[in-house]
């Protein structure tokens, strides 16, 4: 039982002897005289960058690329009116601060006295009745039905005069 014992240790003992036996690293010392022999390489500059330009996005009062292009027939444009212009000293309603096309009309709620509109849009949906104001062109809502809310808003004619244009919210269907 003792023999079997010492038979690793005697293996490890061999192998340990046998890795620091005969040290000679002629060979490797050649090879490393023949590296450090060679000439000495160049290191490339580093690339110059140019400077960064700051660019400053001038197209957010654009219409969108998204939106169908409003075509519009400068010979029978219509002309706009001084007695028509935004009421500024109205306070502005929440829903005045988002574009109108980005509200959906998804349905109705009725009581008693009047029907109101359910508009989606500006991270909900709202309740709206006739008389509030919906989008950033002073959008005021005249009627209201089961299938559609319809809105009229005093936009600028170019001119320096006002025109009502209305605009028609459909009921959003569903799919």
């Amino acid at each position: 039982m003792m023999r079997i014992s010492r038979m690793p240790l005697v293996l490890i003992v061999s192998l340990v002897a046998g890795c620091g036996s005969g040290s000679d690293f002629s060979d490797l010392r050649a090879y490393m005289d023949e590296v450090r022999a060679k000439p000495k390489g160049a290191i490339e500059p580093l690339p110059t960058f140019p400077p960064y330009e700051s660019f400053i996005y001038k197209a957010a009062s654009l219409r969108s690329p998204f939106q169908p292009p409003v075509k519009i027939d400068v010979v029978a444009r219509q002309k706009g009116s001084k007695e028509i212009k935004p009421d500024e000293t109205r306070v502005k309603q929440f829903l005045e601060g988002f574009n109108i096309e980005s509200f959906q009309m998804v349905g109705t709620l009725r009581n008693d006295q009047e029907l109101f509109a359910l508009v989606n849009g500006a991270g909900g949906v709202h309740r709206v009745k006739v008389g509030d104001y919906l989008g950033r062109n002073d959008g005021k809502i005249t009627a209201i039905d089961e299938s559609k809310v319809e809105v009229v808003e005093i936009v600028p004619d170019g001119d320096g005069g006002w025109l009502e244009r209305p605009r028609t919210l459909p009921l959003k269907e569903r799919s």
